[in-house]
């Protein structure tokens, strides 16, 4: 035959020598695989053991601040935000103290609490909601042209509703009445006419109209 195939012991020969040659890279590659299967399983788990020690650090807050231990909520907050600082939790947990320092007419450590919660948020639609909590607190300083900034820093798709509305009221604040009935119709487009916010952006149509037919 042209092309006969090796017999048993050359077959033998030439794989020994093969193994010879190539047998360390095989280890080796074999070694890096393994440790990268099991490296990255002990990554995830990592991942949901750091997340689950979060989500523990963030009830603990808020049943601190449930039973009117503001000290102790406080001190755990700081730990959430110094520990798990890439977690959800301690972007809630920074919301909650804004939350408590609002009620303590702390505006301005307020913001503090919300900008750090804006810089860490993981997903567009909880940084749309911690903007729409700064606009909040602008328009609560009046600082009308702030919270319009702040609105514009936010998701378009993101609480429409609650953001077009926010939006009206900061322009009515700053002269502007034209650009207050545009949000506010926005606002009543988005949310629907079945919306229980209906009623008072419809008032607050009104109120533009009948101030529109008193400045003629």
């Amino acid at each position: 035959m042209a092309f006969e195939a090796y017999d048993d012991y050359e077959q033998s020969e030439r794989v020994q020598k093969w193994l010879r040659q190539n047998g360390l890279s095989i280890v080796v590659g074999v070694a890096i695989g393994l440790v990268g299967i099991f490296g990255w399983q002990q990554w995830n788990q990592h991942k949901a053991n750091h997340q689950g020690d979060a989500s523990q650090l963030y009830l603990q807050i808020q049943n601190a601040a449930a039973s009117g231990k503001t000290d102790t909520a406080e001190a755990l907050t700081e730990a959430l935000l110094k520990d798990y600082a890439d977690t959800p939790y301690a972007v809630f947990a920074a919301g909650d103290r804004a939350v408590r320092q609002v009620n303590n007419k702390q505006l301005d450590k307020a913001l503090v609490s919300l900008n750090w919660a804006e810089s860490h948020a993981p997903a567009n639609e909880l940084k749309s909601l911690v903007q729409l909590r700064i606009a909040q607190v602008q328009m609560a300083q009046d600082k009308a042209a702030d919270a319009i900034a702040t609105l514009d820093r936010m998701d378009p798709k993101s609480y429409v509703g609650l953001s077009q509305e926010l939006r009206g009221d900061a322009q009515v604040k700053l002269g502007h009445p034209d650009d207050a009935r545009k949000a506010y119709e926005a606002a009543k487009a988005a949310l629907g006419e079945g919306a229980p916010q209906s009623g008072a952006l419809q008032l607050k149509l009104d109120n533009l109209a009948v101030a529109g037919k008193q400045g003629a």
